[in-house]
């Protein structure tokens, strides 16, 4: 279990770091189009390596390194959207869906509910 850890760990250093690199090389793009961008691309990139790499890799340690690891520090939308996908192909479609909308519901309103407390204590 350890040895896992340390992979994901790894795994997650890489990937947080190439997805900050990508966002500040992305930043005057962003600007310009008053678009994050960067998140979005880093976003449909994570999830599609994760997708490639939970497929094309055997359960194991190169999984953890890359898909929990690497896939999980470039961007937990990709994890998100990996999990979506197995309760589909598994036949979990209303389970899926309500975790897909729940999701997004549920985080968009508490990253709201973060900012009104973090503007509180602010003051």
């Amino acid at each position: 279990m350890f040895r896992e850890v340390l992979l994901a760990g790894a795994g997650g250093f890489a990937g947080s770091a190439l997805r900050f690199a990508l966002s500040c090389a992305l930043v005057p793009v962003a600007v310009r189009w008053g678009f994050p961008v960067g998140t979005l691309l880093v976003n449909a990139a994570g999830s599609f390596a994760i997708g490639l790499l939970w497929s094309a890799l055997p359960a194991g340690s190169w999984q953890v390194l890359a898909v929990a690891g690497f896939c999980g520090g470039f961007t937990t939308f990709s994890t998100f959207s990996l999990e979506s996908l197995r309760m589909l192909r598994d036949g979990d479609t209303a389970l899926a869906l309500a975790y897909m909308a729940g999701s997004a519901v549920v985080c968009v309103l508490l990253a709201w509910a973060g900012m009104a407390v973090a503007a509180r204590w602010i003051r």
